[in-house]
């Protein structure tokens, strides 16, 4: 091959390699001018508006999953650390919605601490695309609402429960008084087993009523000066024939005469439970003590009894409905687990709580703390 031809082929190779050098030059720029409009796209107009404004928990989080905006909520909730995500199941969320091009949604599970499961939250959570760059992340929190479920299917499954066995009861009694109708004795004995457990669904039934009627009102609504040493009066009255019954003595202390704002009726009702679990749990011809005192902005009232105890292991859990320490001894006394229930309830729909003290063999001592009403609503009353 002359020279000549080896020329002309390193001309026309030279000539090829610039030409795929450019064209390769082009798609890079091409390519980084994309990515840096992507890298510099903006958040849409009035997302960001919108996510400051939102009630729910909202975030919006780039390519790289770091957070741009996010709503008041989100970050109490513990949605956001370090500008990231929290939690690895919302970036796994993000990132489905971001492969799919899609809106994704789940539930997801997120613990607020580690040494704590009753800081875990149950979060509906939904991701979306939001122009080629952005997921706009939504989350709202559920933990009530399945809370409130699963209270729900306990309760109904505890009243079946606690309606079925004297329900039951009184039917075995009944046959049984049937089939000794020429045994005057047995058919007498067998006539006040009925009474009792008549009492017992009796009081049940009242007691399923009293749960339903304090939880359906709410006190503050429409509150009206209550007098404690008045409850406290009305509360003993209450039980004490059952006290005299057992030779059990009811003293009361009240140190200092104070006001608070509720329903009256409601608030003898938690005193009465209260007093009534003290004479029913206490032994015979012990004693029973009902006080009150002001402690700062609180008034106190306290139960005081002789009684087995309480170990710690149950105390936490006594205010639980149909809980009861000693289930074989709570129906001999014809206690039905509702009582503490309620009073909690009527505790905390005043602005007070309860609190216990107990200590097993020793007795216990139950506390209704509650806040006392201000002078300028008690003079305008």
């Amino acid at each position: 091959m002359d020279a000549t031809w080896i020329v002309l082929l390193a001309l026309a190779f030279g000539f090829s390699l610039g030409a795929l050098v450019v064209h390769l030059g082009g798609v890079a720029a091409s390519r980084g001018q994309r990515a840096l409009q992507l890298a510099s796209e903006a958040i849409p107009d009035g997302i960001a508006d919108v996510v400051g404004a939102l009630e729910s928990a909202g975030v919006v989080v780039d390519a790289s999953n770091t957070v741009l905006r996010a709503s008041p909520a989100a970050i109490a909730l513990g949605l956001v650390a370090d500008r990231g995500l929290a939690n690895a199941e919302l970036a796994e969320l993000v990132q489905a919605a971001r492969t799919s091009g899609q809106a994704e949604e789940r539930m997801v599970e997120l613990r607020r601490s580690r040494f704590d499961d009753a800081q875990l939250r149950h979060l509906s959570a939904r991701a979306a695309p939001i122009g080629a760059r952005f997921i706009l992340l939504l989350a709202d929190d559920r933990t009530d609402e399945i809370r409130l479920e699963g209270v729900r299917r306990d309760f109904v499954a505890n009243v079946s429960h606690e309606l079925k066995t004297p329900i039951g009861a009184v039917t075995l009694l009944a046959d049984a008084i049937d089939a000794a109708a020429d045994e005057p004795e047995r058919v007498r004995a067998f006539a006040n087993r009925l009474m009792v457990e008549a009492a017992r669904l009796g009081a049940l039934t009242q007691e399923l009523i009293d749960l339903s009627r304090v939880q359906d009102d709410d006190p503050l609504d429409d509150p009206e000066r209550v007098q404690v040493d008045a409850v406290v009066d009305r509360a003993i009255d209450a039980v004490r024939v059952a006290a005299e019954a057992k030779r059990i003595r009811i003293s009361t202390r009240v140190v200092d005469a104070a006001t608070v704002l509720g329903d009256e009726s409601m608030l003898v009702m938690a005193l009465h439970n209260l007093v009534a679990n003290a004479v029913q749990y206490s032994p015979e011809g012990s004693h029973v003590g009902v006080g009150a005192r002001l402690n700062g902005d609180l008034v106190e009232v306290s139960v005081t009894d002789k009684g087995v105890g309480i170990a710690p292991a149950d105390a936490d859990r006594v205010f639980e409905r149909f809980y009861r320490v000693d289930p074989a001894r709570s129906r001999v006394t014809g206690g039905t687990g509702l009582g503490l229930s309620i009073t909690k309830h009527i505790a905390v729909s005043h602005g007070g709580e309860v609190q216990l003290w107990s200590k097993p063999g020793q007795g216990s001592t139950f506390t209704l703390r509650l806040p006392v009403a201000q002078p300028e609503a008690q003079g305008a009353a």
